[in-house]
Formats: structure tokens, C-alpha cells, sequence
């Protein structure tokens, strides 16, 4: 089954979207939780302040505990004097977390068919730019006149294509199995090739099948060891 036809870039035909992929129900919070995790995963975490432990200060006294008139004071290195420690400063650490196989594939299908819903994406055929041509691209890119940033997506075979656009102003490139939902949702265009199309496909759909498949196979085989019995005790008979 294939969804409403899209444009294909550089002809005059029109291409189909898989409907498995592109015909998702928007689901808000999943898609906010799923890009929040790409986001997340992307950051550093190298971050970090000395303590007032780990400073370089002096352990002496700042001066006598009595008879100057003023208060008492303590170690030098403290977070509210001048050279202190920071109190509650950045320490290196992780700002990962996890979400589920299941529901990181259903916001990426739903992130996607928001472009669908919303005719903002186009398909490179298969073939194009066998060579770097950036010119080529960026006047195929003019005629359909997408709204920017543009994604363009690819497999990791089509080196040509991704040279010819990733030199693109406010065009990025990326592979079909490295995308997420935070960069699906954080363009305005998208642009997938066709082989990009069967791995985006295969990262979505297939596997959903094949648990389908073998959720059902338990099933079939109970059936046919049962026949297999009636069988041999109709021969005893």
C-alpha cells in the first residue's frame, strides 16, 4: 500500500511514499520525549568545576578569630569568596536516558508523516548524481522551491549525492540510518532518496513484522504437532 504521491526531484513523475512509514498518527509527548533523547545523546557532559576542595588556596587564616571587631571567618576557599570552589557546580556526567525500541520507531514513522501530511517532502531517484555536482543540485533544489533547512537523507552507497548537496547553504546531508526524530522534526523539507527509503523502512516497519511473524509461529507449529498426533494415533488404532 502507498500514500499520496510526492514529488520527485529533477522529473516531471510523481513518487509514492510508504504508507507504513508515512501514515503515522502524531503523537506529541512521544515525538517531545524521543527528540529530547536524540538531543540529549549528542551532548558532551564534560563540563566541570573545581570544588572548594579542589582549589588552589591557601589553608591560613584570614586573620585572628578575636579582638579585631569583625566576624569570625572560615577557610578562604569557600563558594561565596573571591578564588572559592563554586557551590553546586558542573561535574562531568551523562544526559542520557532511555526510551523504548518500540515507541523510538513510532515517533520517527510520526515525525515523518508530518511531512507527508504537510507535502513537504520530495524523493531523489535512484541514480542521481553519480558524480559530485552541487550546481545541479542547487537548481533542482530551486525548482521545487522546498522551505529551509532542508534534510536530505541517504544511504551510505550514494557518496555522489551527498557531495553534491552538504556544500548547500542551510542544507544538511545525513544517512538513512543515523537520522532521528530531532532532525526530522527540526527541518521544514525533507528530501529521501529512494534507497533511503528501503532502510528508513527496514528501521520502522520490518522489524514490527518480523515480531508479528514470530509471535504467530509458536501457534503454527502447537497446530501441526497436534496433527501429527491424531495421525499416529489413528495408525495404533
Amino acid at each position: 500500500m502507498a500514500s499520496a504521491k510526492v514529488p520527485m526531484l529533477g522529473k516531471t513523475t510523481k513518487a509514492s511514499l510508504p504508507a507504513g512509514i508515512f501514515e503515522e498518527e502524531f503523537n506529541e509527548s512521544l515525538v517531545h520525549e524521543a527528540a529530547r533523547a536524540d538531543l540529549n545523546a549528542r551532548r558532551q557532559g564534560t563540563a566541570s568545576s573545581l570544588t572548594r576542595g579542589e582549589v588552589a588556596m591557601t589553608g591560613a587564616k584570614a586573620w585572628k578569630q578575636k579582638g579585631t571587631g569583625r566576624a569570625r571567618v572560615g577557610a578562604l576557599s569557600a563558594g561565596h569568596r573571591r578564588g572559592g570552589g563554586p557551590a553546586f557546580g558542573p561535574k562531568p556526567r551523562h544526559y542520557t536516558f532511555k526510551v523504548n525500541r518500540k515507541a523510538r520507531r513510532k515517533a520517527l514513522r510520526a515525525a515523518l508523516s508530518v511531512h507527508a501530511s504537510r507535502g513537504s517532502v520530495a524523493v531523489l531517484p535512484a541514480g542521481a548524481f553519480a558524480e559530485p555536482a552541487t550546481k545541479e543540485a542547487a537548481a533542482q533544489l530551486a525548482k521545487w522551491a522546498p522551505k529551509l533547512p532542508v534534510l536530505v537523507v541517504l544511504s551510505e552507497d550514494e557518496l555522489g549525492a551527498a557531495k553534491s548537496f552538504r556544500n548547500i547553504p542551510r542544507v544538511r546531508v545525513s544517512p538513512a540510518d543515523a537520522i532521528g526524530v530531532a532532525d526530522v522534526i527540526g527541518s521544514r523539507s525533507l528530501l529521501v532518496s529512494e534507497a533511503a527509503l528501503e532502510t528508513l523502512e527496514a528501521r520502522t516497519v520490518a522489524e514490527v513484522t518480523r515480531i508479528g511473524a514470530a509471535t504467530t509461529a509458536p501457534a503454527a507449529t502447537t497446530a501441526t504437532a497436534a496433527s501429527s498426533d491424531d495421525d499416529a494415533g489413528g495408525e495404533e488404532e
